[in-house]
C-alpha cells in the first residue's frame, strides 16, 4: 500500500488548483505493474474543471487500458480525514472499474480508508449488459 500512496502523492504534486487551493491526486495501479496518475485540474470556468479520479481513469482508457486491467486506485488530498470522491467521480469509478476494485482513500497525515465502487455508490447507474 505504501507504493500506492507514494504514487498518489506524485499525482497530487501535479495538481493545478489555483482557485480552490485544494490539490487532489489519484494513482491507478494496473495489472501490468504500471501506475496511471491523475490530478485535479481547475479552470476559471469552474464547471470545466476535472477531478483527479476522473483524470486518471480517462487517461488509463485513453492509453488503451480497460476495466479488467485495473487493480486499485489510491486518492490523496490535504484534508482532515481520508478524501472522499465526489458524486460524479463515484459514478465514473462505478462504471469504469471492476466492482471489487480496491479504492484507497487517504490524506497527507497517512490516515487510510479502504472501500470499493459498490460501497461508494451502491445504486450507481449501469448499462443493461453490465448487470
Amino acid at each position: 500500500m505504501e507504493k500506492n500512496i507514494l504514487e498518489a502523492k506524485k499525482a497530487y504534486d501535479k495538481s493545478y488548483s489555483p482557485y480552490s487551493k485544494f490539490a487532489v491526486g489519484a494513482a491507478i495501479k494496473m495489472k501490468d505493474g504500471s501506475y496511471i496518475h491523475g490530478a485535479n485540474i481547475e479552470n476559471a470556468s469552474y464547471p470545466l474543471s476535472n477531478c483527479a479520479e476522473r483524470s486518471a481513469l480517462f487517461s488509463a482508457y485513453s492509453q488503451g487500458y480497460k476495466k479488467e486491467d485495473i487493480l486499485s486506485i489510491t486518492i490523496i488530498a490535504n484534508d482532515d480525514r481520508p478524501i472522499s470522491p465526489c458524486g460524479a467521480c463515484r459514478q465514473v469509478m462505478f462504471e469504469l472499474m471492476p466492482k471489487d476494485t480496491k479504492i484507497i482513500l487517504t490524506n497527507l497525515k497517512g490516515e487510510v480508508k479502504e472501500t470499493t465502487p459498490d460501497e461508494l455508490l451502491p445504486y450507481g447507474f449501469i448499462l443493461d449488459n453490465d448487470k
